[in-house]
């Protein structure tokens, strides 16, 4: 039992993994034909989880049928004894009543107790599991409600890394407050993770990141983020109505301001011809909407919190481009006297900031502005080169 529990646990932990990712993959595993290879690892993973479950049964069934047995030989032993005593005339009726109630609830009693000891292998697992969970370091728990001097934002000598894989390399850069910062780069040059680490959603491992003269570690978690908004590229809505997954951002806000929000981000239109408006319900995941239409609840959702600084993840991705002109005007009057700092490819989106850095293998290899940029040769000439020859392209008959 000490050996089967666990096992039987962890096939259990695999078969819930392998289920989901068959559900939650199905639109991949069609597109290319390989319904009957996914079907053939859930089965595995089934059959694995059932031969773990019987050999944890297998395990414990000799003891419970000893258990078992002897519990009843000695219930009934009880009851014998008892009814020989009273038969002999040295035990009252009363009381060879009572003898005989206790004999089968007494032992009864053992039994469950014997039963549930069975469970306790498993139950140790998943404690075990549960514990290494509770005992992850709470990142800012040593921290104090700061008010921050101003919206700038500070790396200072930023080292940052993935288990052996490292993605910031010694990385230092300064952004005024209000002022417009693109980060452009390769992917998997570390642009996210750089945004990531403003907001604290992992630590440094060298060096420091200041927002407003306080290092973020200073900080509590909340009062650190009561100063940072941000839309990322990979949106996430939850099994809620659409104004409550708006007011996400400022959960005080009124209905009013909820629609102003909205409006703004040009999602307006669409959350009105939804079977309820606003108060419509939306999916986990918030899997009822296009790619284009949570991108835009999510930029709502920053608009209505109105931080001062302000992060964008390639959040005009996956908007149409018939609505492209009205989200960046949009966000120029969010982002307006912000700090503002985003991820973008469209030369559109990054040619007016203020400064430009082009990220690529953990470093900064270039800075400045678009005009200092393009008349450099580079990665960003090289980058500007050939987005214009890709928008170039054409269909033709």
């Amino acid at each position: 039992l000490l050996k089967t529990g666990p096992a039987r646990q962890h096939a259990q932990m695999k078969l819930v993994e392998a289920v989901l990712e068959y559900i939650q993959g199905m639109s991949v595993v069609k597109a290319y034909g390989l319904d009957k290879d996914s079907g053939q690892a859930v089965q595995k993973t089934v059959d694995e989880s059932c031969e773990k479950a019987l050999g944890l049964e297998h395990s414990v069934a000799p003891w419970m049928g000893l258990r078992q047995i002897t519990v009843r030989v000695f219930a009934v032993a009880l009851a014998v004894c008892a009814l020989v005593l009273y038969s002999g005339g040295s035990l009252p009726l009363t009381r060879c009543l009572l003898m005989l109630v206790a004999s089968f609830m007494l032992y009864a009693e053992l039994e469950s107790a014997g039963n549930m000891a069975d469970n306790l292998q498993m139950l140790g697992a998943s404690m075990d599991k549960a514990n290494s969970i509770d005992d992850t370091p709470v990142m800012d728990i040593d921290g104090a409600e700061l008010r921050p001097e101003d919206a700038s934002v500070r790396f200072e000598d930023v080292s940052f890394s993935y288990g052996e894989r490292i993605i910031l390399d010694h990385v230092s850069l300064t952004v005024p407050a209000g002022s417009t910062t693109a980060v452009v780069g390769p992917s998997g040059g570390g642009k996210t993770t750089l945004c990531n680490l403003i907001a604290r959603f992992w630590d440094v491992q060298g060096g420091r990141i200041t927002v407003g003269g306080h290092d973020v570690r200073e900080y509590k978690l909340d009062s650190l983020m009561k100063n940072i908004s941000m839309v990322f590229q990979s949106v996430y809505l939850f099994n809620d109505t659409v104004e409550n997954n708006i007011k996400f951002g400022r959960p005080d806000a009124t209905h009013e301001q909820v629609v102003a929000a909205a409006k703004a981000a040009c999602c307006h239109d669409f959350i009105m011809a939804l079977p309820d408006g606003y108060d419509t319900v939306l999916g986990e995941g918030g899997g009822s909407l296009s790619g284009g239409e949570k991108q835009r609840i999510s930029i709502a959702r920053a608009m209505l919190k109105d931080a001062p600084i302000v992060i964008l993840d390639e959040a005009t991705a996956s908007v149409d481009p018939e609505n492209e002109a009205e989200l960046q005007a949009a966000i120029s009057s969010l982002t307006k006297g912000k700090t503002l700092i985003l991820i973008a490819h469209r030369l559109k989106t990054v040619r007016n900031a203020d400064q430009i850095l082009v990220l690529n293998g953990g470093h900064i290899v270039q800075r400045g502005t678009h005009e200092e940029l393009i008349a450099q040769p580079g990665l960003y000439a090289d980058f500007v080169h050939v987005r214009a020859k890709a928008n170039s392209w054409k269909l033709e008959a």
